[in-house]
């Protein structure tokens, strides 16, 4: 808006015509402008998932600031334009006219304020005054004055190679096919992941002893392994170490855990680091090939350290997670054949079973026949073991009331544990029973044998599963789980009756938001395609100007290429962005073209192209800029997550540097083929036509 208006003043028309006209030339170009940004959001709201509740506040932001913007621009900026330039109409450079005539290779054409005479640019001499303000005044207007005249060399630059490009067409057309086509076969070598890796500067390390270890033998091995990470990491670096071994001691289910440990054989070590640290990645990288070359018969994997990687894979320990789901005893074999498969996957670390079906278990075989004449059953011993093993807290929990503070306290009892560390302790337990009139040794009751069985069983949609679960590590999770779904599907033709493979996790969700934004983007080209066509009532014109998006992909792949950043959720959104800036500024070139077919003059496509290229050249490298700008703070990903913001504003600055490209060289070029038949202008054009030549 406020680059139209100045335009129109350095054109030499007065302040209020150079107002209203710039308005009303930029009001529907920047309305549908404006539109197209808010439209390449609006699939965003058809998300499902993790994606949707991520990114439907940022879309929602964009469009009403967009909204809000464009209503300021109509009211508020031509207003202000008004009263703050008032007193600096003689600042105005006014030869933009003679520039435009020049460009076109046309005698200069009569204005309709031409009367108002044209005004003569103040160098910075006659700008200067005394004092500090116009000295300071003085210095600001010099920096003004010299970057106008650099920037007039680069758009008579610009307008030879626009030159240069509408002459030889075929061959512009050509170079930009083969950038395409370059450009998609880079695709592959991006990479796929759901979000970015952030350095959460803290991980979680699971450790698992063989099955059946004591827990007091479980501690000394964790303290060997923290030896191991102290040796690894600097004790500069290292800011608390915390070990967690065993099942945690709660009233809650462990059900409702956020915890990984089944046993008294493992366990986790939570290391936090400083803030300033190596990456953290490089630490977890050299403490599994440390680990599992120091504890062998041991098994280690990295758990996800942060809240957002423990949402983005669901609460599952891992990004991928193969689960064999059935009731056939033989999944588990199967599961242990597909973690080894899996393993020699590059890119593929921490492959483990999460469950064991081997732990030491005791059987308690209860002599009905012995119980039932005493007066017990298989309830009241199953009751006095959990009780002296477990405590009476969740079997049978019991409350004392303090009548002086009117306070409840639990009362609990178990058996200590240094009455309960033997075989033969066991079996002296005494069952009790309401009816029955003295205790009853277990061992009188009950045969005790040592077995194997399953330390845990998960379900999943009520069946039993077992979970193959596997990292990431020095690859993108779409390249590793490529090569996963490869080795599932050779195994699912040899799975037993009623049996299932599947795989989930994060893996999962992202493809599944990859999905529904690449079909989001795709039904927003189409959306502003429609909104474009019933705005400029034609097919055409709106053809040319998407052809400035096939650039904005190009500098989105280009861009995210060099700087080696993977294709993901983040980075799609900012090429939703680029793709809305490149509609919108591509629409500033084709309808000043059209405007210029339509003028008083009747310019042919070459000639508007070419005038639209030169006029419309500040406003959109203004608007390239300044979104570009904006976004150079999160390319660089500093601060704390700022890894997750990188790619989108990695995507938008490569996606508009190609797009702005496109925009002046490209777009002119496509409109010069597609429009050299008679351009035909509705009544409002051509009433505005012959006014303008009847003023002229």
């Amino acid at each position: 808006e406020l680059e139209n208006i100045h335009r129109n003043l350095a054109m030499g028309k007065p302040m209020i015509r150079a107002i209203l006209d710039g308005a009303m030339q930029i009001a529907v170009p920047a309305f549908v402008s404006t539109l197209s940004i808010c439209i390449v959001f609006v699939p965003i709201f058809f998300l499902s998932g993790t994606a949707r509740y991520l990114f439907q506040p940022l879309a929602t932001a964009v469009i009403f600031a967009m909204l809000a913007s464009y209503l300021l621009s109509r009211t508020v900026v031509p207003t202000m334009v008004k009263f703050l330039m008032r007193g600096h109409m003689e600042e105005i450079d006014t030869s933009l006219a003679r520039k435009l005539d020049d460009v076109e290779g046309d005698a200069p054409g009569n204005e309709e304020d031409s009367a108002a005479g044209r005004r003569k640019e103040r160098t910075g001499r006659e700008r200067s005054s005394t004092g500090i303000l116009g000295s300071i005044s003085g210095f600001f207007f010099g920096i003004h004055e010299r970057f106008n005249r650099a920037f007039e060399k680069v758009r008579d630059r610009y307008v030879e190679a626009l030159r240069w490009c509408l002459a030889h067409r075929g061959i512009v057309f050509a170079a930009m096919g083969g950038f395409v086509l370059i450009s998609l076969c880079l695709v592959p070598f991006l990479g796929r992941d759901f979000f970015p890796a952030v350095d959460a500067g803290q991980f979680r390390l699971h450790v698992r002893a063989p099955a059946g270890t004591r827990i007091e033998a479980t501690e000394e091995r964790f303290y060997e392994v923290g030896r191991v990470i102290r040796e690894v990491i600097p004790p500069n670096e290292i800011q608390n170490v915390l070990d967690n071994i065993g099942l945690p001691v709660s009233g809650i289910n462990l059900a409702f855990s956020d915890n990984a440990t089944i046993s008294s054989a493992d366990g986790e070590i939570l290391v936090a680091l400083n803030a300033k640290h190596k990456p953290t990645a490089q630490y977890m990288r050299i403490l599994r090939e440390r680990l599992h070359h120091d504890f062998p018969d041991m098994e280690f994997y990295f758990a996800a350290p942060d809240i957002v990687s423990q949402i983005l894979n669901f609460g599952i320990p891992a990004p991928i997670d193969i689960q064999i789901t059935g009731r056939d005893p033989k999944g588990y074999d199967i599961a242990n054949e597909i973690k080894a498969r899996i393993t020699q996957i590059p890119g593929a670390a921490d492959v483990h079973v999460h469950q064991l079906v081997h732990g030491p278990d005791l059987r308690v075989n209860v002599d009905r026949t012995r119980s039932q004449q005493i007066g017990l059953t298989q309830n009241d011993v199953a009751r006095t073991m959990l009780i002296s093993l477990s405590s009476s807290g969740q079997n049978a929990p019991n409350f004392w009331l303090n009548f002086q503070n009117g306070v409840n306290y639990q009362v609990a009892v178990q058996t200590p544990q240094y009455k309960m560390d033997t075989l033969q302790d066991l079996q002296n337990t005494p069952v009790v029973a309401q009816n029955l009139p003295r205790p009853e040794l277990l061992a009188n009751l009950a045969t005790v044998q040592r077995r194997e069985s399953p330390i845990i069983v998960n379900h999943y949609d009520v069946q039993p599963v077992f979970d193959v679960l596997a990292n990431v590590q020095g690859r993108d999770l779409g390249g590793v789980a490529g090569q996963v779904n490869k080795v599932v599907n050779e195994f699912k033709s040899k799975l037993p009756r009623g049996t299932f493979l599947s795989v989930r996790g994060q893996v999962d969700s992202m493809n599944k938001s990859f999905a529904g934004i690449g079909a989001g983007i795709l039904f927003a080209i189409v959306l502003v395609y429609f909104l474009m066509t019933v705005n400029f009532q034609s097919w055409t014109d709106p053809f040319i100007i998407i052809m400035a998006l096939p650039g904005a992909l190009c500098g989105i792949i280009w861009m995210l290429f060099v700087t080696g950043t993977t294709l993901n959720v983040p980075s799609l959104m900012g090429a939703i962005m680029a793709i809305g800036v490149a509609t919108a500024n591509s629409i500033l070139v084709v309808t000043f073209a059209n405007d210029e077919r339509c003028g008083p003059h009747s310019k042919s496509a070459h000639d508007a192209a070419l005038s639209a290229g030169f006029t419309r050249l500040r406003p959109v490298i203004m608007t390239a800029l300044a979104m570009i700008i904006g976004m150079l703070p999160f390319s660089f990903g500093l601060g704390e997550g700022g890894e997750q913001n990188a790619p989108l504003g990695r995507a938008v600055i490569g996606g508009l540097i190609v797009a702005t490209f496109a925009t002046l060289f490209f777009v002119p070029v496509v409109y010069s083929m597609l429009r050299k038949a008679e351009f035909t202008c509705d009544e409002d054009e051509e009433f505005e036509r012959q006014e303008q030549r009847e003023r002229a």
